[in-house]
């Protein structure tokens, strides 16, 4: 005995099937037709510059990491090229292409013939925690945000006219350092030795302190002109970004990862960061305050000059916002004890 099954399709059903049929049709058509001509228009791509053979999505970062651990990477990257006998090179890390140079005469065309290509800067994390998204100038990328502070930062703080201005108050620094080491030599508990590097390191400190918000302290200080709590905080933390600001972080060449903080770089900048603007915030935004209540009308100091900027004639808008100037300032200060760093 044989059962037959029928299966009934109502027409409506049919209509949709069909539809849906035609559609994919058109869709797949649609699709083979925009490879063909990407395959035809599209222009030949330059050769890249010889090097080591990239992973899917990862590029060169697994060979990074290893050599980073093992010996260093410059070692790893001078045996490489030396065993492809290249005088440059491509390394491709993640989105992120590297090219490393041994010679004197390409790396002078670099500089003068292909500037304009390579003058921008990277776009990293560090960089963007500390200029709060590159509103600053000595880390943000090329661009109309870099010019213009560029702009302002060669027209009214760099000036010989500012610098002059500012020369009392240098010296005014330099002589609590002179202060201070005597004093040091005179401190029989501790033999008469000074830590010159301490000392030099506050130094700066102090300088750009003096001219940025025309104070020494930021907190009571000491009365033997040395550093107190407040200061030794802030330059441990200003080390601290400096150590981090151009370090390996794997989120830089795969952006997507950035969050996760894999090896705990942004927590460390975002704390750093967090240890600057606790001293400077008030600082700006009462300066600000008192500009807008007419408290103050001549510039005291470097933020005083920031703050006046304006782009009118009546001083209706100011020319600097005040998350630039508080980035400005980051930087400011980050940069002034570069000279200090240790690794």
């Amino acid at each position: 005995m044989e059962i037959y099954y029928f299966m009934f399709i109502a027409p409506s059903t049919m209509l949709s099937f069909s539809i849906l049929l035609v559609f994919i049709t058109f869709a797949l058509r649609y699709l083979f037709k925009l490879q063909w001509q990407g395959k035809v228009q599209k222009p030949k791509q330059p050769t890249l510059l010889p090097g080591p053979k990239p992973w899917p999505i990862l590029g060169n970062l697994p060979e990074f990491i290893i050599n980073k651990k093992k010996t260093s990477v410059s070692h790893w990257i001078h045996s490489f090229m030396e065993e492809m006998n290249t005088e440059i090179a491509c390394i491709r890390l993640g989105n992120v292409h590297v090219i490393p140079v041994t010679c004197p005469e390409i790396s002078r065309n670099f500089f003068k013939k292909q500037d304009a290509v390579f003058a921008s800067r990277p776009l990293t994390m560090a960089t963007d925690v500390l200029t709060k998204g590159y509103l600053g100038t000595g880390f943000g990328p090329l661009g109309d945000q870099w010019k213009k502070m560029k702009r302002v930062m060669a027209n009214e703080v760099l000036s010989q006219a500012t610098h002059r201005w500012l020369h009392e108050k240098r010296g005014e620094e330099a002589d609590n350092l002179v202060r201070y080491v005597l004093n040091q030599c005179k401190n029989g508990d501790e033999g008469g030795l000074v830590n010159l590097r301490l000392a030099a390191r506050h130094y700066c400190g102090n300088v750009i302190r003096k001219m940025m918000f025309n104070r020494r302290y930021l907190g009571k200080g000491k009365a033997d002109g040395g550093p107190g709590f407040e200061e030794e905080e802030y330059v441990d933390a200003i080390f601290t970004i400096l150590a981090h600001i151009n370090s390996f972080c794997i989120s830089d060449y795969l952006p997507f990862l950035r969050g996760l903080d894999l090896e705990g770089h942004e927590k460390v900048m975002e704390e750093a960061t967090k240890v600057l603007e606790k001293y400077h915030d008030p600082i700006i935004e009462d300066r600000i305050q008192q500009w807008r209540d007419c408290r103050k009308h001549e510039p005291q100091d470097l933020l005083d000059v920031l703050v006046s900027l304006t782009t009118d004639e009546n001083g209706n808008i100011p020319l600097l916002s005040t998350e630039e100037i508080k980035a400005q300032i980051n930087v400011r200060f980050s940069s002034s004890l570069t000279v200090f760093k240790t690794t």
